[in-house]
């Protein structure tokens, strides 16, 4: 077993290199990586239900020859179905669900060699930007500042990644759901290209073609060499993305071409943003700049944003009725709203409401507003936007206790950046660039043309290797002094 500072000063490539020189069994970095929760999970609640039976046989069996051999890995409870693993969505209406198979996805991650440990905490139905429910006895804190939220929806995933949990972990992304939290703790994510991801088989999209999934990591060579172990589509897939001309990983080793990049700060919702992001995107410009990129303003958009929000809202409430139709199905019982938060019961009653038509009528819209966002990138090489309208927020503030619209609302508010690429369908990432005055993480956001990972990729290793932040790491003992905030533990063992 390593020292917990060998263990979190390596990145999963790092790790796997370990275990492929027999340095280190995969054994032994899961007790790493258990130790490492043990001691930093009380603070955060970031991981919901790890089970240290489950990744025991998983490292027994690791193939150490493979890329992320024997590394310790956790899932979001939000997707990504691993046998016998408990899979709630955040909702205490699903506890007594534990999948029988590996989605296609898990099984990705299994023969890379990643090693399933658990899983890590979610907003009921993946529909906030924050995890507060009552779910997991409490809410899911940043790990630089236990008063704030670390992001949405795959907030656990960040959490224990900042807090150097595991190096790397499994999220979605569904209108920003990888890249808000990932601005929120100081870490790197990258939203994939629709239809780059296996949904199967299960299902054959997520919320409508909005949603994908990936994972939050420290480095950017890790993100890329997940991609290479998982992109591709899965048997019977009804589209597909466009083949990669290269691996992800040799996108990386090569600096990229001049690129022209167009720079957004004004949020296309009209909805004001924070001084501290617009001076996040405004350095990163420089950066690029000084790099040899070329950036140009965006001084005009048609983007009708109050549209694309009622689009998106539709959509997502048609999804969580038709997943919250589903489990009741399988649970042979029908739904109470006690089980569940007033907004996702909200979302519930909107989508049961809606006909055929208005799903339709709903998609389309989606598809034309998407293609006005693609003409905007087409403008450019790269669009690049701060990834949040203010720093991360403070625990309380997006609390699912009204209404689905008035809840999405606010939400859009905090995040108008990030949903364009869902409704685009097009790449995007968050990278951490800035922290402000008081130590915050404040990422920005790059958008591609879709299927363009590669370029986002280049560009990511090109700015990591300049100015460096895997170094950067929140120190939770010094909050737990500073703040006295008490520890919320909810490491629920079987």
């Amino acid at each position: 077993m390593l020292s917990p500072d060998e263990y979190v000063s390596h990145d999963a490539v790092a790790l796997a290199a370990m275990v492929q020189r027999r340095e280190v069994t995969p054994s032994e970095l899961l007790a790493s990586a258990w130790s490492r929760m043990e001691a930093m999970n009380p603070a955060i609640n970031a991981v919901c239900w790890p089970d240290r039976d489950v990744g025991e046989r998983a490292a027994a069996i690791a193939d150490i020859h493979a890329p992320f051999a024997g590394v310790p890995f956790l899932l979001k409870d939000g997707g990504a179905s691993a046998e016998g693993l408990r899979l709630t969505f955040g909702s205490r209406s699903a506890m007594s669900y534990f999948p029988a198979a590996d989605g296609e996805l898990t099984k990705r991650y299994r023969r890379a060699g990643l090693v399933i440990f658990g899983r890590t905490t979610a907003p009921e139905y993946g529909i906030n930007v924050t995890c507060e429910g009552p779910l997991y006895a409490g809410p899911t804190k940043n790990p630089w500042d236990l008063r704030r939220s670390a992001g949405g929806s795959s907030s656990g995933a960040a959490a224990a990644v900042a807090a150097g949990i595991v190096p790397m972990a499994h999220g979605s992304d569904g209108g920003g759901s990888l890249r808000i939290p990932a601005s929120c703790c100081g870490l790197f994510t990258l939203k994939v290209t629709r239809a780059r991801m296996p949904h199967g088989p299960g299902a054959s999209e997520s919320w409508s073609g909005m949603a994908t999934s990936n994972v939050i990591t420290r480095s950017v060579r890790d993100s890329a060499a997940a991609l290479d172990a998982t992109h591709g589509p899965d048997l019977g897939a009804p589209y597909v993305a466009p083949a990669p001309a290269t691996t992800f990983m040799q996108a990386i080793a090569m600096p990229p071409r001049a690129l022209r990049i167009g720079l957004l700060t004004a949020a296309p919702s009209g909805a004001t943003v924070h001084p501290d992001c617009v001076y996040a995107a405004e350095d990163a410009a420089r950066l690029c700049e000084s790099l040899g990129h070329i950036v140009e303003p965006v001084t005009s958009h048609e983007i009708d944003f109050a549209r694309m929000a009622s689009v998106m809202r539709a959509l997502v409430c048609a999804n969580t009725a038709n997943e919250m139709k589903a489990m009741s199905a399988m649970f042979d019982r029908p739904l109470s709203p006690t089980e569940f938060e007033a907004a996702t019961w909200s979302a519930h009653d909107l989508g049961m409401g809606m006909s055929a038509t208005d799903y339709l009528s709903s998609l389309h819209a989606m598809h034309r507003i998407g293609r006005k966002i693609a003409a905007l990138v087409d403008q450019f090489d790269l669009l690049l936007t701060p990834t949040l309208a203010e720093p991360p927020a403070m625990l309380g503030r997006f609390v699912m206790d009204c209404d689905y619209v008035t809840h999405r609302t606010n939400t859009l508010a905090y995040a108008p950046f990030t949903p364009l690429a869902n409704v685009s369908g097009q790449p995007a990432m968050s990278v951490p660039l800035h922290w402000n005055e008081d130590n915050l993480p404040i990422g920005v956001q790059f958008i591609a043309p879709y299927g363009d990972e590669a370029m986002l990729l280049a560009l990511a290793a090109q700015l990591e290797s300049a100015r460096p932040w895997a170094a950067r790491r929140p120190d939770l003992q010094d909050q737990r002094r500073r703040d006295s905030v008490p520890a919320t533990a909810s490491i629920g063992r079987k």
